[in-house]
């Protein structure tokens, strides 16, 4: 449509004429009132064709909104984040006009979107069942291809209420019954269903497209509430194109493959029971790679000038009290008592106790920054529900440290770290990462002045830094400001791991104090920070990672010495013991089972390396070398072999 016609069509509305502006600075002159679609026709028929709704002055809209004043205007497309989240919001409409068709005594309740996809609640008597999802989606499918129409409503309360109340759906009644008198309540209608919806929604459902699919049923509540009636939560995932729900449904499956419980369990790394909920059972292998990455990690902070420093377990409540955290956080602490009636906390979290080490005695400005570490053991009472292999558990270690300095040594300090915590992401293979700046929280301790300090301080040190960064309003600690460290797997997901926080409010809290060169005493500035965050989730994100397969410096097995005949088992000893006397981790197989057998089950077992030995390689004082995944193997010297090794089982950065 070209925008003659369209400023014709504004024309017989009859009204005055509006200005639009574009997200480019572009305005558009019209006649009169104007819809969604009549501007993206007059920008172009590419983007007539490709829009879904529109943005007006910053809120989503059907692409049939009237605009009959002048205003900002953005035409939202199916492949963009906005629209794709408009999609998933209609899957999720589509799928419950599916199942009221399929199971009319089904009542509905609420459906939206979601990271990935789409959900909705229902109420229905019998369980739904994996072909129930499939004739679900069938009939999805067939929605779609009637192209329904889906329009706006406006209705009143009451008349909403009886609608839904006629229709048997008590949960919508319930839900609208509890909008407050004379707010706006918005119907959206397709085909013969209707639901209460916000908006905004596709102009019809064949925009929708056929790159959706169901997934899984899981159980819910009425409005999240334990106490409320039990649901049926269907959830289903929908994108712009097939080739992104192929692309989603493979990384679904690999994910699968890569669960670092399932591979926690074939690889005996760890186990966990109901004899200790959210605990780890670390197993021989498993706790080999824990030291592995823990003594890594010690090694780079004594590198960096940390002081290594162990706190207690059990620290009273007053303490907690003092540093604001049993206000905060009281909920997720494990309460003890003692003989004599105090009450104490397993700690959640190192800082408190580190600022009691700072304050222990008398410092001085010459002494700062002064940056204490502790792989702190730390228990949390997390709900059972929320608790996921070692990913999300109560009792975990932190790999945590406080530095303590001026406020002026706050940039070079902020530099320092992001610096190594970078270079250590880099050595365990985490190239991207992203950078999220964490400003002050809804509730909050401390005044705004010093949140405005700190929020400053923190922002100039990550662009002293050169690092880009995306806001993430409202998320900071509760004692002030943080960056948040995110990197990316090779499944391309992301996973919050590393954080930086500056802190004014518990030093004064906990009456933190050093001498300064003026000889007056001066509260520190403190830099709470983590690289890995939890160990035991970053182990589980590096399982995942490698999906079991570490890099020769991580494997928790580096070498298997197989035998081939018992007659070459003793010169598999010598192999094993010159291989051990290397620093290297060794396992000596001098079974009776065939070779291809202990190949198989080594490799299943994720060894990097396999060192084959049989008479020729006793005479000759020579290994077969062979390397998981790979079919060939290499003759080497003894010598050689084990030299080589060595070398590429060097940890990175220790030279």
């Amino acid at each position: 449509m070209s925008e003659e016609l369209i400023l014709d069509a504004s024309l017989d509305r009859g009204l005055a004429p509006i200005v639009v502006t574009l997200p480019d600075g572009k305005r558009l002159d019209f006649s009169g009132p104007v819809t969604g679609c009549e501007i993206a026709a007059a920008i172009g028929p590419g983007l007539a064709k490709a829009a879904i709704a529109v943005r007006v002055d910053g809120r989503p809209r059907d692409l049939t909104t009237v605009i009959d004043r002048d205003a900002a205007v953005a035409i939202i497309t199916r492949d963009s984040a906005e629209g794709l989240e408009i999609l998933r919001h209609d899957a999720a409409h589509v799928m419950a006009e599916a199942v009221k068709e399929l199971y009319p005594d089904t009542q509905v309740t609420f459906g939206p979107a979601t990271e990935t996809g789409f959900y909705y609640d229902f109420a229905r008597a019998e369980p739904f069942t994996p072909d129930d999802l499939e004739k679900i989606e069938a009939r999805m499918r067939d929605i779609v291809r009637r192209d329904e129409k889906i329009t706006r409503e406006v209705w009143e309360r009451d008349a909403a209420v009886a609608f839904f109340r006629d229709l048997g759906e008590s949960y919508k009644a319930e839900y609208i019954g509890e909008i407050p008198e004379g707010a706006e309540i918005s119907l959206y209608r397709q085909g013969d269903f209707v639901d209460l919806c916000v908006g905004p929604h596709l102009p019809s459902t064949g925009c929708l497209g056929q790159a959706f699919k169901l997934t899984n049923v899981a159980g819910a509540y009425w409005r999240g509430d334990p106490k409320n009636a039990q649901l049926q939560r269907v959830y289903g995932t929908a994108w712009a194109s097939q080739k992104e729900l192929d692309q989603y449904l493979f990384q679904l499956e690999e994910a699968e493959r890569r669960d670092h419980r399932r591979l926690g369990r074939e690889l005996d790394l760890f186990h966990m029971s109901e004899e200790a909920v959210g605990s780890i059972f670390w197993h021989p292998k498993g706790w080999t790679l824990f030291r592995v990455i823990e003594n890594y990690l010690r090694m780079r902070l004594d590198a960096a000038g940390y002081l290594e420093v162990k706190g207690p377990q059990l620290l009273d409540r007053s303490l907690w009290e003092a540093s604001g955290h049993w206000e905060k956080f009281r909920e997720n602490m494990f309460i003890a008592e003692s003989r004599d009636e105090k009450v104490l906390a397993l700690k959640p979290m190192n800082c408190p106790g580190h600022v009691l080490i700072f304050r222990n005695r008398l410092r001085s400005y010459r002494e700062l920054p002064l940056r204490l570490a502790e792989f702190g053991s730390c228990h949390r009472n997390e709900p059972s529900g929320a608790l996921h292999g070692i990913m999300r558990v109560r009792a975990f270690t932190q790999d945590d440290a406080h530095i303590f300095c001026t406020e002026d040594q706050v940039t070079a300090e902020s530099i320092a770290f992001c610096e190594l915590l970078l270079s250590v992401y880099r050595d365990f293979g985490f190239d991207d990462v992203a950078i999220k700046f964490a400003d002050r929280p809804p509730v909050r301790a401390g005044s705004d002045e010093i949140w405005s300090r700190a929020e400053a301080a923190l922002r100039d040190a990550v662009e002293a830094a050169g690092l880009s960064y995306t806001l993430n309003p409202g998320e900071g600690a509760f004692y002030g400001p943080k960056l948040e460290f995110v990197l990316r797997d090779a499944l391309g997901r992301d996973w919050q791991c590393g954080t930086l926080q500056l802190d004014f409010v518990l030093p004064e809290r906990l009456d933190a104090s050093y001498v300064g060169e003026d000889g007056g005493r001066h509260r520190p500035a403190m830099l709470h920070r983590a690289i890995l965050g939890s160990l035991e989730r970053f182990i589980g994100v590096l399982i995942e990672h490698y999906a079991g397969r570490f890099p020769l410096w991580l494997a928790p097995v580096q070498i298997v010495v197989a035998s081939i005949t018992s007659e070459a088992a003793n010169y598999a000893g010598e192999v094993a013991r010159e291989c051990s006397a290397a620093g290297l981790r060794v396992v000596l197989d001098t079974g009776n089972e065939k070779i291809n057998y202990k190949v198989r089950e080594h490799s299943l077992a994720k060894v990097p390396i396999m060192l084959v030995v049989g008479g020729r390689e006793a005479a000759n004082r020579s290994v077969a070398l062979r390397r998981l995944g790979g079919k060939e193997q290499e003759a080497l010297a003894l010598g050689e072999a084990v030299a080589r090794l060595k070398e590429e089982a060097t940890v990175p950065s220790s030279s």
